[in-house]
Parts: C-alpha cells; sequence; structure tokens
C-alpha cells in the first residue's frame, strides 16, 4: 500500500482535482506549482488550477511582503511564500488549509478525507437535537462517505454490556453521544471503504467469451416481441380513410330465421 506521501509525490498540479486537494498541505501547493512553472498549458489556464486550489485552500496575494505583514498572516496559520505567476509576473502567497469546523464546511469532495474522529469532533461542536436535526442535504454528504447509525437509550442502558454501543466500538466505529434529559443518543461513524463500480458483465467461460468477441460485430435482430404476421390486429380505419373498398353495412335481417331463403338474399343484392 502506498504512503500518504508517496501518493503527494505522484501528484502533479495538472492532476489535481477538488477532491484529491484535500490530501495536501500549503508546502505541497508551493512544491506543485513549482513544478509547473514551465508549463505552458498551466499557464494558459492559471483560473482553473487556481480555483481547484482554492477550494481547499484560502490563498491571499501579500501586497506588502515587509516581515511585520509576514509575521501577521504566520501567526494566524498561514504559509506565506514567493511564488512565480509567469515570466514577468511574481507574487507572494498566503496559502492555509481551509478548516472544517462546522457541518457546513462539509462538501461531497472532502467528506472522504476526514477520519471518523474528526467528524465526530465536528458533530459536537453543531449537535443540539441529535442526528435528525441536521438538514437532509448534510446528511447526504456524510453517509456519503461514512456508515452512520444511531440508537437512543435511558443512560444506566447505554453501555449494557453485550449491546449495541458495545459491539460497534468493537468494530470499529468512532461515537458521540447526546444527551437528552435521562436518555441518550449515540451517533456512530465508520469509513466506508473505497468500493470498485460493479462491472455490468456477466461471468463468462472461456469459450462463451470467445465467441461473443467474434460475433461482436453482428446485429441480431430481436423478434421475440414481435408478432406474427397472422397475429397481426388491423384496426378500424379514419373516417377520412372510409372509401367504398373498405365501408360495409350490417344488415338488417329482422324476423324468423325460417323467413330468410336464398331468393331473399338474390333480390336484396340486386337492390
Amino acid at each position: 500500500m502506498a504512503k500518504e506521501g508517496d501518493k503527494n509525490n505522484a501528484l502533479t498540479l495538472k492532476t489535481l482535482t477538488k477532491s484529491s486537494v484535500w490530501d495536501i498541505q500549503e508546502n505541497d501547493v508551493l512544491r506543485l506549482w513549482e513544478g509547473a512553472e514551465k508549463d505552458a498549458e498551466v499557464r494558459e489556464n492559471v483560473r482553473h488550477f487556481m480555483d481547484i486550489l482554492r477550494s481547499a485552500f484560502m490563498i491571499e496575494e501579500v501586497k506588502d511582503d515587509s516581515k511585520v505583514v509576514k509575521a501577521k498572516y504566520e501567526k494566524q496559520g498561514y504559509k506565506v511564500a514567493p511564488v512565480k505567476i509567469d515570466e514577468n509576473t511574481r507574487v507572494t502567497w498566503a496559502l492555509k488549509k481551509r478548516p472544517i469546523v462546522r457541518v457546513t464546511d462539509l462538501t461531497y469532495e472532502n467528506i472522504r478525507h476526514i477520519s471518523a474522529a474528526k467528524l465526530v469532533e465536528v458533530l459536537d461542536r453543531n449537535f443540539g437535537g441529535g442526528w435528525d436535526s441536521l438538514s437532509q442535504s448534510i446528511k447526504d454528504i456524510i453517509e456519503s462517505g461514512f456508515d452512520i447509525s444511531t440508537t437512543t437509550l435511558p443512560k444506566d442502558r447505554l453501555h449494557k454490556k453485550g449491546g449495541m454501543y458495545e459491539k460497534k466500538i468493537a468494530d470499529g466505529y468512532d461515537v458521540l453521544e447526546v444527551e437528552k434529559g435521562t436518555w441518550v443518543e449515540a451517533i456512530f461513524a465508520k469509513l466506508k471503504p473505497e468500493s470498485e463500480k460493479p462491472r455490468m458483465k456477466f461471468a463468462q467461460s472461456r469459450d462463451e467469451d470467445t465467441e461473443e468477441n467474434e460475433d461482436e460485430d453482428v446485429e441480431i435482430e430481436d423478434t421475440y416481441n414481435k408478432p406474427d404476421e397472422d397475429d397481426v390486429e388491423i384496426g378500424e380505419p379514419d373516417d377520412d380513410e372510409i372509401n367504398e373498398d373498405n365501408y360495409s353495412t350490417m344488415m338488417d335481417l329482422s324476423g324468423d330465421d325460417d323467413d330468410i331463403t336464398a331468393d331473399s338474399l338474390e333480390d336484396y343484392a340486386d337492390e
């Protein structure tokens, strides 16, 4: 398994995304930018790469790079360093990773880049009414990266031996306890494992796979739902299409069956 440092070293400014940018720190930003100084594509698309960096970092251009001003930024946790934008432009940046301290700081891009312990810490700062007090949009973001389950029990029963609390902790979940009078709501969180997208293909034997490859360009007509010619139902013609060839009239054959003779039918036809 590759170490975190190895993964960061493999990144370049051009391969950075709004998700992977959360894996790097201020020094990494400066290193990646320096490594792309001579790249024409980067110079032509500075705004695009800045947007990616700004999604995870606060970046300010320091107009006055005196020691006093630099010290002021550094005291607030910023990394201050000179940066070359192009051949003729050099500026001083103050960089700082965007903190995740409130539930509103959570996004689909950064949710998988924090630990369950960090999530519990963030939730602890924002809870009042428990899990149900969160908006559905925040819940969706959290559950896209974490397995979440909750239980509400009396204080004296929550930590009962062999109960849900003990089992969840043994299974690697972090937990936040929210007191509700004499009851306690426990919110359990565990980072979801990375999963591969399922492939929509059934397992095949080697012979079947070979036959499929040989015939992959052959288009087979689907006749399963195609009706037989004898089963085709002919609908009634529209009024506009009625003519002497398709118009028919029902014969009024009132009276007893015994009165109908071949002669009467012939007379009817002559009329």
